[in-house]
């Protein structure tokens, strides 16, 4: 039920000034009015000269932060921005989540959660468990990027892989911010959310989107520009295989790319050398119509005969194939399923993390075993040869 906005405003400066404060955000504005700055997230610091409050603004072309004493400092700027029009409030503390959301008629809708209430239900598996979600599906940047329930579900997941796979500490490991692309980003749900998950992890982000489509560039970079991300998000229009990103990323994002755009994603990576990789594949069209024309092996004519078993083992083999040919080129990969199958059938992740080694006989022999009984040529073996014939 609607809530008089004064009262939810006066829970929000509680809530903002008490000591269990742990971040939040301000975004978005109220029919007719526009905020001095799109954008404001607060947070408690730990200075050399003590305790502050960080508040970062920023006003679509440069972000602005600073760190304000306890006191009639800090309660001065908080009641600054809660005069400012915002027409969302998300605000996390040790114990509890507030959600304010201002309504067309100038009222609060207010959600209320606790620490011990405040995970998301999972998804329906048949067992009663509670799911955490690393960007709560009611923060303010969803109500920018929109994106169905079902995608954030995904994109969370995505997330969770990403925390797997970057090492402990990698923020002290960098001398210069990170850089990230996101090839065959689309509407950039992952991209957006990729960047709020990794700065709000303490990391310095620079992040490239890529779409052939234009117009996507355009909608993509206007939402960073309105999420104050415009200096360290940006978009270009090109293809995966052929879109300029420089400087070379150390970390390469595809979320379900299509058939052998999921190729072209890896092909990139590897060219660039990109230490990490995070690729779930979308259809696998080219290996299902190779094993269509040609007679199976023995006495495997079973696993093909049928059209859905032939399609779901092309699913198998050719992601196995694309996992030993990274091995191939310097890179420790792996295949595991990303989120339930429940949300998407398109459910597995290629990770890969790069060494630099270079394979063994038995890695090259087992590979071409493989490809040679089965008489396939993976789109991603082609690349990789034509940009490097001798591995």
């Amino acid at each position: 039920m609607p809530e008089p906005l004064d009262s939810a405003l006066a829970e929000v400066r509680s809530m903002l000034l008490g000591p269990a404060l742990t971040r939040a955000v301000a975004a978005g504005r109220r029919r007719g009015q526009r905020p001095s700055v799109i954008r404001a997230e607060l947070r408690p610091v730990a200075l050399k000269a003590g305790q502050r409050l960080q508040i970062s603004t920023s006003d679509g072309a440069r972000p602005h932060t600073r760190n304000l004493s306890p006191g009639p400092e800090a309660d001065a700027a908080v009641e600054a921005l809660l005069a400012e029009p915002f027409g969302n409030w998300h605000v996390e503390t040790a114990d509890a989540t507030l959600q304010l959301r201002v309504t067309k008629s100038g009222e609060a809708q207010v959600h209320r959660s606790t620490a011990s209430r405040s995970a998301a239900p999972a998804a329906a598996t048949g067992h009663d468990r509670t799911k955490e979600y690393l960007l709560d599906p009611g923060d303010p940047l969803f109500a920018e990027i929109g994106g169905s329930a079902a995608k954030r579900r995904q994109v969370d997941a995505f997330l969770r892989a990403l925390t797997a796979t970057l090492p402990d500490g990698l923020a002290g490991q960098l001398d210069r911010p990170l850089r990230v692309v996101d090839l065959g980003c689309g509407n950039a749900y992952l991209t957006f959310a990729a960047y709020r998950y990794l700065s709000r992890s303490g990391l310095d982000v620079e992040l490239v989107g890529v779409d052939v489509r234009d117009d996507q560039r355009r909608r993509n970079t206007e939402l960073a520009e309105r999420l104050g991300w415009a200096g360290r998000v940006r978009f270009v229009a090109g293809t995966i295989a052929d879109a300029a990103v420089e400087p070379p990323p150390d970390l390469v994002l595809a979320l379900h790319a299509c058939d052998t755009a999921t190729d072209e994603a890896l092909a990139r990576a590897v060219g660039w050398h990109a230490r990490w990789v995070l690729a779930a594949p979308c259809c696998h069209h080219d290996v299902a119509t190779q094993l269509r024309n040609r007679p199976a092996p023995g006495p495997y004519d079973l696993l093909t005969r049928q059209g859905i078993l032939r399609e779901r083992f092309a699913d198998v083999l050719t992601d196995a194939l694309r996992a030993g040919l990274l091995r191939l080129h310097g890179y420790r990969a792996e295949v595991v399923e990303f989120v339930d199958s429940a949300h998407t059938p398109r459910n597995l992740l290629i990770r890969a993390r790069r060494t630099g080694a270079d394979p063994t006989a038995a890695q090259r022999t087992e590979y071409r075993d493989l490809v040679s009984q089965w008489q396939v040529t993976p789109r991603l073996e082609t690349l990789l040869t034509q940009a490097s014939p001798t591995v």
